[in-house]
């Protein structure tokens, strides 16, 4: 079980903890080993609308190996959070936060915490676009970026603010429960996933996923469930209850790709989670992402990647992933 520690401050930003909160819970309710607790210095608190959270769980001394660490945004943060029970979250954080045993979130100027803290130094990081100096005077050993939805180093992730800390719980649910429960997540929530071009490819379990139509979201969802699986337009088609034709105009429309360029992605991510098993063969990871042959798949790993599955498997990819503020 995975303990999250929602850190809340005078004066939190509501949707700062609800926005990310929600999306951990849903993921809980379909089977994430998420357990949400709401933890202050205090027992109860106002937030930013005025309504006043009571019966808040105390921060947790010491904070259990493997937890999450939460750090939610205040109003008027420049005031907020030099109020003294703020004070004592950062005091908190210096004496029982540890990079190599804890994992850290920021949403909005909870990023400001943690610098206070010196949790930030030599790690890449953002916050919301108004305080972005600030957090430079108060983290000059911290590389700030701008201009991002959030910034993921490490074991330290920071986000720009408010619904962006939404953004950023996807894409821990993805990583930590996997793709299929963040897509439900997202659906559920009827969130946008937002990534420009500029920066890496969104992950493929995600991407084309910012539609409405749930045909085509059936369709998408016994792609990526069984990737392996002989999918034609017509068998897919039959399953969601259309034609072909009608099925193919859909994808198009509201994906952007083709139903076959889609079910290729699905493979090639199949494929590059399962190059991570140094036990499997070429032979038997082609055949287990649905390549016709080891060969089929070097070609198309080939043409997509750059090089062979084999020299990928010997590159060490950097884990930082970063997300492009619109």
């Amino acid at each position: 079980m995975t303990e999250l520690y929602f850190v809340l401050t005078p004066n939190f930003m509501l949707l700062d903890l609800a926005g990310p909160a929600e999306a951990f819970q849903i993921a809980a309710n379909h089977g994430a080993p998420y357990r949400l607790h709401m933890v202050a210095p205090v027992a109860e608190l106002t937030c930013s609308i005025g309504l006043r959270p009571h019966q808040l769980n105390p921060l947790p001394q010491p904070i259990p190996a493997g937890a999450h660490i939460v750090l939610i945004g205040a109003e008027n943060s420049k005031v907020s959070l030099q109020l003294p029970e703020a004070q004592a979250v950062v005091a908190w954080l210096r004496e029982h936060f540890n990079a190599t045993q804890h994992h850290l979130a920021c949403v909005c100027s909870g990023t400001m915490l943690a610098a206070y803290a010196g949790l930030l130094d030599h790690y890449e990081c953002t916050t919301h676009h108004e305080i972005l100096e600030r957090l430079r005077i108060a983290a000059p050993l911290a590389k700030v970026l701008d201009d991002r939805i959030f910034v993921q180093d490490g074991n330290i992730a920071t986000s720009a603010g408010i619904c962006s800390g939404i953004d950023l719980a996807l894409h821990l649910i993805e990583q930590q429960a996997g793709s299929l429960i963040a897509q439900a997540v997202a659906r559920e929530m009827v969130v946008w996933l937002r990534r420009s071009g500029q920066d890496p490819q969104l992950s493929p379990w995600l991407a084309h996923r910012n539609h409405l139509h749930p045909m085509v979201h059936k369709a998408q969802d016994l792609i990526s469930r069984a990737p392996a699986e002989r999918w034609t337009l017509e068998i897919v088609a039959a399953q969601v209850h259309t034609s072909g034709r009608n099925l193919a105009r859909l994808f198009l429309q509201h994906c952007r790709v083709s139903l076959h360029q889609y079910h290729l992605a699905i493979r090639i991510a199949t494929a590059k989670q399962l190059l991570n098993h140094p036990n499997l063969t070429i032979e038997q990871i082609a055949e287990q992402a649905g390549f016709a042959s080891a060969r089929d798949f070097r070609r198309v790993w080939q043409k997509e990647m750059g090089m062979l599955p084999s020299e990928c498997r010997a590159t060490t990819y950097p884990t930082k992933t970063y997300a492009k503020l619109k």
